[in-house]
């Protein structure tokens, strides 16, 4: 009822916004129309006609060259062992997120409280910041044995090995982020007398945002690989195994197919990861920030 009292009383805005709707395109916009349409269809089906053309290309590989299943099996055999053992793969995918996930949870606390640690006190960035460093560059996979006889708890072992390599790209990112609020903003908060938890608030931590989003995209596979790493050094066997152990088992066995299927999992494990990651950086930043707002060309 509002609206149509409303329009009654705007007939010339009433008016006026029809003629925008019945105005017809030029060709410039009727151009970039067909160019957005097109782009938002491509998007999906590109990706997917390549993947679709390399299965194929690999199925005829194996037929063109006669290759034995134990060598290269095909991708029709991969998606039949990767049903055939799904109760063994999936308890196995379960542990190994239980491990990424984990170690993703704490390098974000640690490296967003490290972070802010940092940009509060130059000393402690001073002091601290060379020895995250140090756990960046060093290899994981040459530490994780200390780490595996140093921590007697396995998982606890894994869970630092993932955090290890999970944890800097959170740090640095975060670190960049709360040092790149605009300075005059800064002396804008200090000139109308804000405490440093308020500057931290409302001006460093909304600045940081995007960096922190970046580095935890990042992070997120970061944290499978660092976990698979870990796993593969462990070597554990049993009901706490992930996928690397089920990987190691097929290859000393010559299990090809089983081997390709938990390799499946993982690049569809750490795909999701990614696109969920993405999609909570999208869900925070696209009403305000500009790499996410969707703006006309």
């Amino acid at each position: 009822m509002t609206v149509a009292l409303s329009d009654k009383a705007n007939p010339a805005k009433t008016s006026y916004a029809a003629s925008l709707d019945a105005a017809p395109l030029d060709e410039e916009e009727l151009k970039r129309v067909r160019a957005a349409r097109i782009e938002s269809i491509g998007r999906w089906v590109v990706p997917l006609a390549i993947l679709v053309l390399s299965v194929w290309l690999w199925d005829r590989i194996c037929i063109w060259n006669e290759i034995p299943h134990y060598i290269l099996p095909r991708p029709g055999l991969v998606f039949e062992t990767l049903l055939i053992d799904w109760p063994i793969l999936w308890v196995a995918l379960l542990n190994t997120l239980k491990i990424t996930f984990g170690a993703l949870f704490i390098a974000t606390a640690g490296g967003l409280g490290l972070a802010v640690l940092f940009t509060q006190s130059k000393w402690i960035e001073i002091s601290f910041f060379p020895f995250a460093v140090i756990l960046q560059v060093t290899p994981i996979i040459a530490i994780a044995p200390l780490i595996l006889i140093y921590v007697d708890s396995l998982t606890a072992s894994l869970l630092i090995c993932a955090w290890i390599v999970a944890f800097f790209p959170i740090l640095s990112n975060t670190v960049l982020g709360l040092n790149s609020a605009d300075h005059n903003l800064r002396n804008l908060f200090q000139l109308y007398g804000a405490s440093r938890w308020q500057t931290l608030r409302y001006l460093r931590l909304p600045a940081a945002m995007p960096y922190f989003l970046g580095g935890l995209k990042i992070a997120g596979g970061l944290s499978l690989i660092g976990a698979i790493v870990a796993e593969f050094v462990a070597g554990s066997a049993g009901s706490g195994s992930g996928l690397a152990n089920q990987i190691l088992e097929a290859s000393y066995r010559l299990n090809m197919p089983r081997m390709f299927a938990a390799l499946l999992m993982i690049s569809v494990t750490g795909i999701l990861i990614f696109l969920t990651m993405n999609l909570l950086s999208h869900l925070l930043l696209r009403k305000w920030h500009e790499s996410a707002l969707k703006r006309e060309v």
